[in-house]
């Protein structure tokens, strides 16, 4: 998955010196800055030795909370319900097969991949794990999500298959508007095959690594690939390793509690992922 990573670079510099100034700023930024960095390990000047104790303790603190689920309460202002129309209007919608399981599928998908992008788009959780906003980390944070869904969705059989194919071709859509904001116009359908690889090696990797009889070290190992690596190490070390860790029991307690969410919740998206403002580094 790296070396994809590293190809993709390499490609996207190539364009870069082809085209015109302002779109080659975008992709030098799309590219020189596509990967994550460890603000710790980048800054070494830029907190003092009690600031990095401070954080280091915040970080071993995180995410050791028993899982619960994520289901929205009735009253939630969060909560998106399904429109409910009577007369002559329900008539006609229901005509229009705005009542399908179909249809109520899309709008469900819809909704959880809202929850997604709300994660993932927010600040918060680059401070609490020290990442730089970049494509490439932007993108390894959407696909772990993704994840974090599509597992769960795979646990009610048939039907939440159904749900989750919908649910990605959402994300498919908004990853190919975020590919072009990015600046890539030219040549987008290999850039999206190119992603959509990573995607699913990113899948498969995670399923393997939460597995039971998965190393203790495993998942953590893979977000570091996935999320955190820029220069192709296999483990992370040094100021890497506590962001790292505490992501890792951040993953594993999302899906724990994921699926200790009702079924309901989950197919009409009325969950939110635990929130991440007002942790401290």
């Amino acid at each position: 998955m790296l070396q994809r990573w590293s190809r993709a670079v390499t490609h996207l510099s190539r364009i870069n010196s082809q085209r015109s100034m302002e779109l080659g700023k975008n992709l030098y930024a799309l590219s020189s800055r596509g990967h994550s960095k460890v603000a710790a390990a980048d800054e070494p000047d830029a907190v003092d030795s009690t600031q990095k104790s401070k954080n280091e303790v915040n970080l071993n603190k995180m995410f050791w909370s028993k899982p619960s689920s994520l289901a929205l309460p009735p009253d939630s202002p969060q909560r998106i319900e399904e429109p409910q129309y009577e007369g002559i209007k329900h008539f006609i919608l229901k005509l229009m097969l705005f009542y399908s399981k179909q249809s109520t599928a899309i709008r469900g998908a819809n909704v959880i991949y809202h929850r997604v992008t709300r994660q993932v788009d927010r600040p918060a959780i680059y401070d609490v794990f020290s990442l730089e906003k970049t494509f490439k980390t932007t993108f390894s944070l959407l696909v772990l999500h993704m994840w974090l869904c599509l597992r769960r969705l795979k646990e009610e059989g048939k039907d939440g298959s159904e749900l989750g194919q919908y649910l990605y071709e959402m994300y498919n859509h908004d990853l190919e508007l975020r590919v072009s904001k990015a600046g890539v116009n030219l040549l987008l359908s290999k850039w999206m095959k190119e992603l959509e690889k990573i995607f699913y090696g990113n899948i498969v990797a995670y399923d393997a690594a939460i597995l039971p009889e998965a190393k203790p070290d495993e998942l953590q190992n893979v977000i570091w690939r996935n999320v955190f690596s820029d220069d192709g190490t296999l483990t992370p070390d040094g100021p890497a390793l506590l962001p790292v860790q505490a992501m890792s029991r951040y993953v594993r307690r999302e899906a724990n509690c994921l699926s200790l969410t009702d079924k309901a919740a989950v197919f009409s998206g009325n969950f939110m992922f635990t929130p991440l403002e007002g942790i401290k580094n």
